[in-house]
């Protein structure tokens, strides 16, 4: 079990600290060698090469590697935020403007050299995103009116309104800083091209075989990267993946395994391997289309929710998936969190399991189905948690009359689905890929968000998220937060599920790593090495 976090004190610590050396490092207990390739399992391909419009780990885990970000978490001391491409910055005394000084002199992998004006545009990218560009991530970015390039090492961000959330959103890991004239070649060329300045460069895709990266030697970190390059192999089956493992054919998973493939790892390895439970925020639910029938019906939606004994699921799904935390839309173990006794009264979390069927039988048949109906729960097709996951949940529908089909999709069809609202029901996870800040998560449930699926939209919901953005007072924000969940349960609009903890398992051999609380987090790997036998 995590230990409450106080994740407001950890953001507000972090925004006080100044530019660090360019090339962040813990020390070492030990000489750092040189050389090598790591090899790492990726359950899947990635949908395109374009994080600004993705949102999956399948792009970020290894494209992470060949870009850089403005500023960064540090790789050793999350939630500490330290210089990445800036080397410096100061916020003004009303704190709606921030001020970013670049490093010299960094170069792309073209040769192109990083300015100011490509900071701007990748930044201009994703809080206004041209004709045919989809900024997954746009609407955590609503406190920004304009960015500045007033010369070519400075950046200036000018916010509508002081945010305490803006200095950990823009250490977001995915976003990339690219190049302006690759931005000005159109809206796809990211998708299939990369020209970052990291501390890799991609050298081979094959898709649904494996995606190499190999050692920038230009790269604007003295002495850095350690290793050669690194290798993903697309496994798509979990079995597969924890079998590459145990096998030596890849040396780690960064998303993670269940609870039984990694014992069975710890089994036949023993202290070859290292496991790891990093603090995890995602949260794995239920997306809602609303405008589809019968979903815009209330009482439907809250009988959905009715119908899943949140409490069972922890237990049944924990040994196979690590799934296993019952709470609202923030993680309980953080101040933002709503606890069991707060929740009793909201939809599906009475723990009297035979109460909540009937009423949701009760709430079927008053809004004309009191036969249930049929629907579709669509679903990614990677094992871990979401097919597990799926198959609870649809036979947890039938106890109430409703019968969903489950239908799998590739993840590049799974997205797309989403994109496109082509589903009734879906299986939606979210979580912090930054510091767990409201701002971060809660956007979500607002009108309009990018992220919104279901295109839900509840005034009281959208007054209370702004509320909370500009309350300076941190139990006030608390407070306001807390009744934003409140909302968006008690109306059914998106169906908690669980929390996942993540389980991480990698070969001893990489050294100077450690995993964060995202998977998405600390992909770089830029001073990452491999103890050579």
């Amino acid at each position: 079990m995590m230990q409450r976090l106080n994740w407001t004190a950890l953001v507000a610590s972090a925004v006080l600290l100044v530019g660090l050396a360019c090339a962040p490092m813990a020390a070492l207990a030990e000489e750092p060698q040189r050389g090598g390739i790591l090899k790492v399992s990726l359950s899947g391909d990635p949908p395109s090469l374009d994080m600004h419009q993705e949102q999956t780990f399948l792009v970020t885990i290894p494209i992470s590697t060949i870009y850089n970000t403005l500023i960064v978490f540090d790789p050793h001391g999350f939630p500490k935020i330290i210089g990445d491409l800036a080397k410096s910055w100061e916020r003004s005394e009303d704190g709606k403007t921030w001020t970013f000084k670049l490093h010299e002199g960094v170069k792309f992998h073209d040769g192109t050299v990083l300015t100011s004006a490509d900071v701007k545009a990748s930044w201009d990218r994703i809080i206004n995103p041209p004709e045919g560009v989809t900024s997954a991530r746009r609407s955590l970015y609503q406190m920004i009116d304009s960015i500045e390039a007033p010369d070519k090492n400075t950046v200036v961000f000018n916010l509508k309104f002081p945010a305490a959330s803006f200095f950990s959103t823009i250490a977001h890991p995915s976003n990339f800083i690219y190049t302006k004239a690759d931005i000005d070649k159109g809206p796809d060329w990211h998708k299939k091209n990369t020209n970052g300045t990291g501390p890799f460069k991609l050298k081979r895709y094959v898709r649904g075989s494996s995606l190499e990266v190999e050692r920038n030697p230009d790269y604007f970190k003295e002495g850095l990267p350690y290793m050669d390059g690194i290798k993903y192999f697309m496994i798509k089956d979990l079995s597969a993946s924890a079998k590459s493992v145990r096998s030596g054919r890849t040396d780690v998973e960064f998303r993670g395994f269940p609870p039984a493939e990694v014992e069975a790892i710890q089994q036949q390895m023993g202290d070859k391997v290292v496991v790891r439970y990093p603090k995890s925020l995602s949260h794995w639910g239920v997306a809602i289309n609303v405008d589809k029938k019968p979903f815009d019906d209330e009482r439907v939606r809250k009988a959905l929710s009715l119908g899943l004994d949140r409490y069972d699921m922890a237990k049944t799904l924990k040994p196979l998936s690590g799934l296993e935390t019952v709470g609202a839309l923030m993680h309980p173990d953080t101040e933002w969190g709503l606890q069991p006794e707060e929740m009793q009264d909201l939809p599906g979390f009475n723990p009297d399991t035979e109460a909540n069927i009937q009423e949701a039988k009760r709430l079927l048949a008053e809004a004309g189905y009191p036969n249930g109906f049929k629907t579709v729960l669509t679903n990614r097709s990677v094992k871990l948690p979401y097919i597990d996951m799926g198959v609870y949940i649809v036979s947890a529908w039938k106890k109430i009359g409703v019968d969903a089909e489950h239908k799998l999709e590739e993840s590049a069809t799974w997205s797309a689905t989403r994109r496109n609202r082509d589903f009734e029901l879906m299986i939606d996870p979210f979580g912090s890929q930054a510091a767990g800040d409201p701002d971060e998560l809660l956007v979500k449930f607002t009108t309009g968000a990018s992220s919104n699926w279901g295109r839900f939209s509840d005034p009281e919901v959208d007054a209370l998220y702004k509320q909370q953005q500009v309350e300076l007072d941190p139990q006030k924000r608390i407070e306001l937060a807390k009744e934003l969940q409140r909302k968006v349960i008690s109306k059914a609009n998106w169906l908690p599920g669980l929390y996942w903890t993540r389980i991480e398992v990698r070969s001893t051999k990489i050294k100077n790593y450690e995993p964060h609380h995202s998977h998405w987090m600390n992909r770089r790997l830029e001073d990452v090495w491999l103890a050579q036998k």
